[in-house]
């Protein structure tokens, strides 16, 4: 690059050289103002981060009101904000509402148009409704977002015609986050309750892979199995295995014995009823039911009086004679006419009958199997030295009735125990070397901020000692020292004798300037630059 001889010539002078020292000192002071900036610069930490475009634009509008300086993440998948105003500006945007997720709730109500249509009206609320129930289930832990899409068909005053509303959930998990089948169910129940007539078995779950994760009319598990039973299941092996550590720790010591359980449980629903008859009894412990006796009593009447008319009319009532003769006690008696007498007797029996109706709950335990492993005992010998030794007889069967006592051993339900008394294979503790603090990360974070100020320090130090003091040195140096003389104007002044007045003074300059006016326009030129 050429450099004009003008631009040479002005460096050359005085004023030249002071201008540039100027400009100089401004940039050295510039430079350590940089610096020092630099070194001020807040920590930004993340605001928020995978939000809507709608809701990044409501959110740095309101950090402009509240001048909060922020910036955006490579990629702009988050917001950063200076680290000791992050919680400070998440609560004053809580209390606006933000973020709200992309989700328009039921506050779309309130910015109700006039003379909006009745099917507008139904399409927000519905929106109002998706936007809430996807609220609601965003506030699940294992839940990133969530998009509810509800089928509400009309109603109708046929009964033929009327339908039952459905649901659809689309579910964004957080990584390595997964939801059990409890969770399911409950958000399956949670969209069910908030819709008037959803069947629980009319909403469908799926999540951001597309797996199904709400079976619908399928709750059978692992062999066979709903999640509840197998649920059921675990919590009573365990139950079982806590039970028994819990009362054979205390003999051998912790971590000296190990328990599993297996138990074999009846889900199955049955109902029976049963009528039967028993064999006839005695007639002494039968009860009667009914008895009916009859009796009847036959006679024969001689015949006598005279065949005819008479004979073929009733009798004449009796009468008793009022006086009786008396008979002759040797006289025979007369014959007694001949009788027959009959007796019959009908007795009912209660029918012995049981009528019995059982009904029989599921979970009941059909058979439980545990196996119990016991450590050797530790023995001190006279060295002083531990030895693992076996335990006796005596105290194997000591722990084995323990054990039956505590899991509640039935032998006719087939419940089996087994106790084996084997060494523990003790691992080897492995030995994790002691991280340098240098790698540690509280000093690593140390280290950064020492070495920050300590660059900013050297750097401003450096710019002081190599480039601003020797500047100000040298302004000061040029402000004090006499104007520089060119040739011509030492020349005139040694031709000025040294004890002159005004008047000879001006005389000899002005034949000076007029017979040399070069010199004269030399010592102005001096004059001006030195600014004098």
């Amino acid at each position: 690059m050429v450099v004009p001889a003008s631009v040479m010539d002005f460096t050359r002078t005085a004023g030249g050289r002071k201008i540039m020292l100027m400009l100089g000192v401004a940039a050295a002071v510039a430079i350590m103002g940089a610096v020092w900036m630099w070194g001020q610069q807040p920590d930004y930490r993340v605001l928020f981060s995978n939000f809507s475009d709608r809701d990044g634009g409501a959110i740095v509008a309101e950090l402009d009101k509240m001048n909060i300086p922020y910036k955006y993440s490579e990629g702009g998948g988050a917001l950063l904000v200076p680290a000791d105003r992050v919680h400070d500006a998440r609560l004053k945007l809580a209390a606006q509402g933000l973020p709200k997720g992309g989700n328009v709730g039921f506050e779309l109500m309130e910015n109700q148009r006039l003379g909006a249509s009745q099917f507008l009206e139904q399409v927000n609320f519905q929106r109002a409704m998706e936007g809430e129930l996807a609220r609601s289930i965003e506030s699940l832990s294992a839940v990133q977002a969530a998009r509810v899409h509800l089928a509400m068909p009309k109603d109708s005053v046929f009964v033929s015609e009327q339908k039952q509303p459905t649901a659809s959930v689309l579910l964004n998990l957080h990584p390595g986050r997964v939801l059990d089948a409890q969770q399911v169910s409950a958000i399956v129940h949670l969209v069910a309750s908030s819709v008037p007539e959803l069947s629980p078995k009319n909403v469908t779950i799926v999540d951001q892979s597309g797996n199904l994760l709400s079976e619908t009319g399928k709750s059978a598990g692992i062999n066979g199995m709903a999640p509840n039973q197998i649920k059921y299941v675990q919590e009573l092996q365990q139950s079982v295995v806590h039970r028994i550590e819990s009362i054979i720790t205390p003999i051998v010591g912790p971590n000296n014995v190990r328990a599993e359980a297996t138990a074999d449980v009846d889900f199955s629903h049955s109902e029976q009823a049963v009528e039967s008859y028993k064999p006839n009894q005695t007639p002494d412990t039968m009860a009667i039911r009914s008895q009916q006796t009859s009796e009847s009593l036959n006679g024969t009447a001689s015949p006598g009086g005279v065949p005819g008319a008479l004979t073929n009319q009733p009798p004449a009532p009796a009468t008793a004679p009022l006086t009786a003769p008396a008979q002759n006690a040797a006289a025979p008696a007369a014959a007694a006419p001949a009788t027959a007498t009959r007796k019959d007797a009908t007795v009912n029996y209660e029918v012995d009958k049981t009528i019995q109706y059982v009904q029989q709950g599921s979970g009941g335990l059909k058979r439980l199997s545990v196996a119990v492993v016991v450590n050797y005992k530790q023995v001190v010998g006279k060295d002083g030295k531990v030895a693992m030794k076996p335990l006796t007889e005596a105290e194997t069967a000591q722990i084995t009735n323990l054990v039956k006592e505590a899991m509640g051993f039935n032998a006719e339900r087939g419940d089996s125990v087994n106790v084996v008394n084997t060494p523990f294979a003790r691992a080897e503790p492995e030995v994790i070397p002691e991280e340098p603090f240098w790698k540690q990360p509280e000093y690593i974070e140390m280290a950064k901020s020492a070495g920050k100020y300590l660059l900013m320090a050297l750097v401003m130090t450096l710019l002081y000692l190599r480039v601003l003091k020797p500047m100000l040195k040298k302004l000061a140096e040029a402000s004090k020292a006499p104007p520089a003389q060119s040739p011509q104007l030492q020349h005139a002044m040694a031709a000025l004798p040294g004890q002159r007045n005004y008047e000879e003074n001006l005389t000899r300059a002005q034949q000076m300037a007029s017979q040399d006016p070069r010199v004269v326009a030399n010592i102005v030129k001096t004059w001006v630059g030195s600014n004098e």
